[in-house]
């Protein structure tokens, strides 16, 4: 193998020669060169990925030809220490043998089992994170990088976003290696600014992520070595098990930043995060496609707008198509400043650059819905939210109450209004459905006013485990159309997902069910069909009439078993506990 060939083969456009004979001279580069060995035979570099190949040419190669080798690698980081590394000793005899390492970011070297040599491009591809998609990896690591972050200090409110960050950074070769701690975080400071380049408020981002982590006196406190350490994990166990160029792997990403919020988060009851596959199944009765313009009001931390985002961009053809959904046809408020930095960081994980979300209380922003020409909502608003996020004139309503007696009712009625067109579909607490105060009634009856109910989903008595212990239910509603005395509403009970609840990661699809019940679920109400135990049709003229499936579907008996009639006596005691009663 002659000095041509070794060139040809991995590539003349990367070759890099700056003294006669095609060599390579550290010294025509650098000054106070003390390496004994300083002329490389062959160079690659591509600025562009920053990796060079580094070629040392023998007649027959010994043990100490390896030393001379990794002179020239130290040289090499000299002129830049983020460059990523190859590293070949090369038989000119008839042998052809060769020995091949990879050094990653000064990392440690790695020994290739290689026998040929290939092109710059192939060598390039040792550095790509090897991704794919597994759910299961991604959630039994949840418990265990939560239990590492609360061993390093950081806090149960912050993890969520910290971790996020993280992430974010990490996708987007964070250098991070044998490195100070402040030295990692202006690292991840400096990547946020390459990503955020175009992004919409990238200034007011940047400090919020910034207040919120990186300036965090505990993540500050993090030792180097145990911040690398938390790095690693991230990197090692939650990023190459997700394959976030596919649907799949965004629906994992979605389910693990959902997962992992709500396992941080188990001990505020009132933390209602919306599941991803709800989410997704309330995108599909909302008639999802990429003509639409989505909108969720309470964004909390974008579960609803990244689900949304994820299935439009799977309909996109072109990367036009999907620069035009992130830029014109995803939007959000949040009122919470910390959760609005956490919905910030979900959209950024999920590649949106350039998110329109804004913090700031939805009742504020009338003017901005409105011209948003926004033909889906989608929405989960809080259900205790207290007088000072509210309009006045409805908090003089509550009397001695301190949180609202409407369950979030009012901020559906309100965005409704607001908006006028499309639909909007709710999560919303089984309270809602029935008739439990004036307020609630009067509310539903102004609702029927000016709105169609077009369909209620009763969903899982423990949807939200282990956050919320709310019993929620979802409400559809076609906006601008006055309720018609005869509509037949569809009141689905749809209680089984499928999921089950495991310790650490919440509830999950252990058996792989859910794909054919949201099928099912998805049939039922597209055809609007009666089915016993399942699904029925029925007139609602009032806001005094039962908003929910149990109170007017048929049951099929013949499939009761005694297991069920202990689940519905759990979800009855479940429904008295939320609501009061006991």
């Amino acid at each position: 193998m002659q000095r041509i060939d070794i060139i040809d083969t991995i590539g003349r456009d990367k070759h890099v020669e700056n003294i006669e004979g095609g060599e390579y001279s550290y010294k025509q580069v650098l000054s106070n060169v003390t390496q004994s060995h300083w002329k490389l035979d062959i160079r690659f570099f591509d600025a562009a990925k920053n990796i060079a190949v580094l070629v040392e040419t023998k007649q027959r190669q010994v043990d100490s030809d390896k030393e001379q080798l990794f002179d020239y690698v130290a040289l090499e980081q000299r002129l830049n220490r983020n460059t990523k590394i190859v590293a070949i000793l090369a038989d000119t005899s008839l042998t052809n043998k060769i020995r091949v390492w990879k050094i990653w970011r000064n990392s440690s070297e790695e020994l290739l089992e290689e026998n040929v040599l290939k092109s710059f491009d192939e060598y390039a591809r040792l550095f790509e994170r090897q991704t794919y998609n597994n759910a299961p990896a991604v959630l039994q690591n949840t418990n265990e990088l939560n239990e590492l972050l609360h061993t390093n200090g950081i806090k149960e409110g912050k993890r969520s976003q910290f971790v996020g960050t993280c992430m974010l950074a990490l996708k987007n070769d964070l250098i991070y290696k044998d490195r100070t701690t402040s030295e990692i975080l202006s690292n991840i400071k400096s990547k946020l600014g390459e990503y955020l380049q175009n992004s919409v408020n990238k200034a007011e981002k940047i400090a919020l992520l910034s207040t919120n982590v990186l300036q965090d006196q505990n993540v500050e406190a993090l030792e180097a070595q145990h911040f690398e350490e938390i790095l690693d994990f991230i990197n090692e166990k939650i990023l190459p098990y997700i394959k976030d160029d596919s649907t799949k792997g965004q629906d994992i990403l979605s389910y693990f930043f959902t997962t992992f919020s709500k396992y941080v988060n188990r001990g505020d009851k009132n933390q209602a995060f919306t599941p991803n596959h709800i989410a997704h199944f309330m995108c599909k009765v909302g008639g999802i496609n990429k003509n639409l313009r989505v909108f969720d009001p309470t964004c909390g931390s974008g579960t609803f707008l990244v689900q949304a985002m994820t299935q439009i961009l799977d309909e996109c053809d072109t990367e036009a198509e999907k620069n035009n959904v992130k830029q014109n046809q995803i939007y959000g408020i949040e009122y919470d400043r910390d959760v609005y930095g956490l919905a910030t960081t979900n959209m950024l994980i999920h590649s949106d650059g350039n998110s329109n979300i804004i913090q700031a209380s939805c009742f504020d922003k009338a003017n901005w819905i409105k011209e948003k020409n926004i033909g889906l909502v989608l929405m989960n608003p809080p259900y205790n939210a207290q007088k000072t996020v509210v309009h006045r004139e409805f908090a003089n309503t509550w009397g001695k109450a301190k949180e609202d007696p409407s369950k979030g009712l009012y901020f559906v009625r309100y965005v409704a209004d607001t908006i006028g067109q499309g639909r909007l579909l709710t999560l919303l607490p089984m309270q809602c459905a029935i008739k439990t105060n004036t307020i609630i009634a009067d509310i539903k009856t102004d609702i029927l006013r000016r709105h169609t109910l077009d369909a209620v989903f009763s969903f899982p008595a423990e949807m939200f485990y282990p956050g919320a212990s709310a019993v929620a239910c979802c409400m559809v509603l076609k906006l601008g159309q006055p309720h018609p005395r005869n509509y037949e509403t569809f009141f689905g009970y749809f209680k089984d997902d499928g999921f089950e609840k495991r310790k650490g990661v919440g509830r999950t699809d252990v058996k792989g069910r859910w794909e054919d019940i949201e099928k099912e679920w998805l049939y039922l109400y597209e055809h609007r069909l009666t089915e016993p135990g399942l699904s029925v049709m029925q007139r609602i003229d009032n806001g005094n009439q039962e908003w929910c499936a149990e109170a007017y579907m048929e049951t099929d008996y013949s499939t009761l078993t005694d297991a069920d009639f202990i689940h519905k006596m759990q979800d009855y005691a479940a429904f008295l506990i939320s609501s009061g009663e006991v």
